[in-house]
């Protein structure tokens, strides 16, 4: 066996950059970040070839101090950490002290700064030779810091093999780019590829502002199709934007969620946001979103990977909850409405009770303040949308609308329930007493027994009746089996499930969650229980596979809502099957009060599969299709 000995600066170093510099874009981020870190509130980059030719990043913070020039460059040595307390809450981006080091030990990198408004005060800082002694010198430029980046991976060759074509380099670069200038508003940015510009971004602090950034970076679409919120509850605060269920893509690649300013993907996240938009997304499809969690550094680690992209959170279970709860509510609450008679954002606030907030009540919640702002906006099919406050709070309908799942007299044709009393018909197809018009309008025809046609103020509205109908009783499926609870069968012969010890604390710790959702489990050894009573929707389910999948959940994310899925993608087979079929004709009352339901019911703009109810035409669009005014 060889001896040990001690690598060599560069050496170590080298192995160093390997986990925080694989590409031309991780180079760009540790820098972009430390600008950051130094409060700067323009940061400027310049690229070549991809990046792999240049890099320069250069900024107003702060700055270097001549003293410090050297340390900058030697590793693990930072201005952000001095002891083990800093560790536990960390508030900068940066904070390993590895990043300038590594990057210079595969690259040609110059380090300028000033710490003074005198120009001819700067320094320049260059690392050379085996050892990467630093060799300093003055320069001329302004307060703030300079980073040069060349040839990177000149002196690696095998790593430089690996690096794609120009584009695809780039490409990274921009994505780069992208987060951190989603990341903070305040600073301005610029990004230069040989010689071109390719963006100029100004710091901007209010909202219409950051809206006008997004749809620079992301397009226009998404802010049309977006649903902006705020919302802060115990120490938490998510605020950003989600884009309506119908503006989504077959890639997660317009996904950014950041965490204390921190662009970061994390499992927990990721499972509550997809859990949010279960029931509204169409199949094989991802959400889009732009999301800012807030929370106390001291309950949030980030030195859990080396390159900074995972977190890991205290209490893994209640952020889950908070961030489903809130993207939830905010989905369902977006339904039809008519243009905003002054223009200004909408804003509402909402007291959610422990149980509203927490259904499976895996958070020992008071009273939350929530308050959501989403601006009525106009997507790109022309459909007018807002995130209003409605009658409906935590699964049950109020008095002005139908309760326990039952039907209103007004609506028993529709629904088959009977005869229709004349005077509610004529009511519904006609403008309310103080002349206005619903945002879904009226309807005036239907189109080959599937679509309903209805005027509003703006033009057409076009709705699928089956698949609006369809989520219009699947709502009161779900409100009726609420309102009763779940409702549980013994069973005749129990099933005995073997499990690890791990799996079995775990499944008698949640016996409560599993006892609501209609399971009773019996823990009969140290590695095995029995299960007694199911759920009687989940009669011909499989109850020891579903079992396992839970544990699974609850010991990965904290939670779980496999069961509820279960029950309700039953409870939306029933609603298909029990909603108005294609070629069913009904009258002008009859299409009025489907149109008022939509209008009332939570997530009426996607049908239980997560394809959309309706779509608008205004009048100047119509206009357009027949040339109209030219």
């Amino acid at each position: 066996m060889t001896k040990i000995k001690k690598l060599d600066i560069r050496l170590a170093n080298q192995i160093a950059a390997g986990e925080v510099v694989d590409r031309p874009a991780s180079v760009l981020k540790e820098l972009i970040e430390n600008s950051f870190d130094a409060g700067a509130s323009q940061i400027d980059v310049e690229v070549e070839a991809g990046g792999v030719k240049r890099i320069l990043v250069r900024d107003n913070g702060c700055g270097i101090d001549h003293d410090d020039m050297a340390l900058a460059l030697d590793s693990h040595a930072t201005s952000k950490i001095y002891n083990l307390d800093d560790l536990e809450a960390v508030t900068t981006m940066g904070f390993r002290g590895e990043a300038l080091a590594s990057i210079s030990s595969v690259s040609r990198l110059t380090l300028s700064s000033n710490v003074t408004s005198q120009a001819e005060k700067g320094w320049q800082a260059q690392s050379v030779g085996r050892d990467m002694n630093v060799e300093l010198s003055p320069t001329a430029r302004p307060s703030g810091t300079t980073v040069e980046v060349e040839d990177l991976f000149f002196n690696t060759p095998a790593r430089r093999k690996f690096l794609r074509k120009e584009k695809t380099e780039f490409n990274h670069l921009d994505e780069v780019f992208r987060r951190n200038a989603l990341g903070s508003f305040s600073t301005g940015l610029s990004l230069t590829h040989n010689g071109k510009v390719i963006h100029s971004l100004r710091p901007c602090n209010e909202l219409l502002d950051r809206e006008r950034r997004i749809a620079k970076l992301l397009g226009q679409g998404f802010i049309d199709n977006a649903i902006h919120l705020d919302v802060e509850y115990s120490g938490y605060r998510l605020q950003g934007w989600v884009a309506q269920p119908t503006f989504s893509r077959s890639q997660a690649d317009m996904q950014y969620f950041f965490v204390n300013q921190r662009v970061i993907k994390d499992k927990v996240i990721g499972h509550a946001v997809r859990q949010a938009y279960r029931d509204v997304l169409f199949h094989g499809r991802q959400p889009v979103f732009v999301l800012y969690f807030s929370v106390d550094p001291s309950q949030v680690d980030v030195n859990v990977h080396p390159s900074k992209h995972e977190v890991r959170f205290r209490d893994s279970r209640q952020v889950h909850d908070f961030i489903y709860r809130t993207l939830h509510k905010a989905l369902a609450d977006v339904r039809p409405e008519g243009p905003s008679s002054d223009g200004d954002t909408k804003a509402y606030s909402a007291s959610l009770t422990e149980g509203q907030l927490s259904q499976q009540g895996s958070m020992a919640l008071a009273d939350a303040a929530v308050i959501y702002r989403g601006d009525h906006q106009r997507a790109a099919n022309g459909r007018v949308m807002s995130s209003a406050p409605n009658n409906r709070v935590g699964g049950n309908f109020s008095s002005t609308g139908t309760q326990n799942g039952g039907f209103s007299s007004s609506h028993q044709q529709l629904y088959g329930a009977g005869g229709q009393d004349s005077a509610a018909a004529e009511a519904l197809s006609r403008p309310g007493a103080d002349g206005e018009i619903p945002p879904l309008g009226f309807a005036i025809a239907q189109l080959k027994g599937i679509y309903i046609l209805a005027e509003n103020i703006e033009g057409l509205i076009v709705v699928d009746m089956h698949a609006a109908h369809e989520r219009i009783t699947y709502e009161r499926m779900k409100t009726a089996r609420d309102d009763r609870g779940i409702q549980a069968q013994p069973l005749l012969v129990p099933v005995s499930l073997s499990l690890s010890d791990k799996e079995a604390d775990c499944a008698e710790e949640a016996s409560e969650l599993f006892l609501s959702l209609g399971f009773e489990l019996q823990r009969v050894a140290s590695e095995s229980m029995i299960i007694r009573q199911i759920p009687v929707f989940l009669a011909s389910a499989d109850a020891e596979l579903l079992v396992r999948d839970v544990i699974a959940d609850l010991l990965q994310y904290g939670s779980s809502d496999r069961i509820l899925n279960h029950i309700d993608d039953i409870l939306s087979t029933m609603a298909c099957h029990g909603s108005v079929r294609a070629n069913r004709r009904l009258s002008l009352p009859e299409m009025n009060a489907l149109l008022r339901d939509m209008e009332r019911t939570e997530r009426s703009g996607q049908c239980n599969h997560g394809r959309p109810t309706w779509t608008a035409m205004s009048l100047a669009e119509l206009d357009k299709l027949f040339l109209r005014g030219r």
